[in-house]
């Protein structure tokens, strides 16, 4: 699974044009990476330096989603959906 170029994942779910920063788009692009860092840590096992950085990028993610939950439960919730995370 071909990781999907940066600019189509903020494309999906940015705010207004020039929205690059925003917690959905940081949501989106991190979603992106996990997604394809778990494909590859199925076929290498004991690539722990790769498998520290899913934990990293899992946990800041966590917090991303926290703050959006705090700010604003409709954009949060709009987000789980659109990008089919559990919660």
């Amino acid at each position: 699974m071909p990781l999907r170029p940066k600019r189509e994942v903020i494309g999906e779910v940015r705010q207004h044009e020039k929205d690059t920063g925003s917690p959905e788009v940081q949501i989106a692009v991190l979603t992106e990476r996990i997604k394809h860092l778990t494909e590859h840590l199925r076929q290498a096992r004991h690539d722990n330096a790769s498998r520290r950085g899913l934990l990293q990028m899992v946990g800041q993610r966590r917090r991303l989603l926290a703050y959006l939950h705090r700010k604003s439960p409709e954009r949060y919730q709009d987000i789980i959906g659109r990008l089919g995370l559990r919660r």
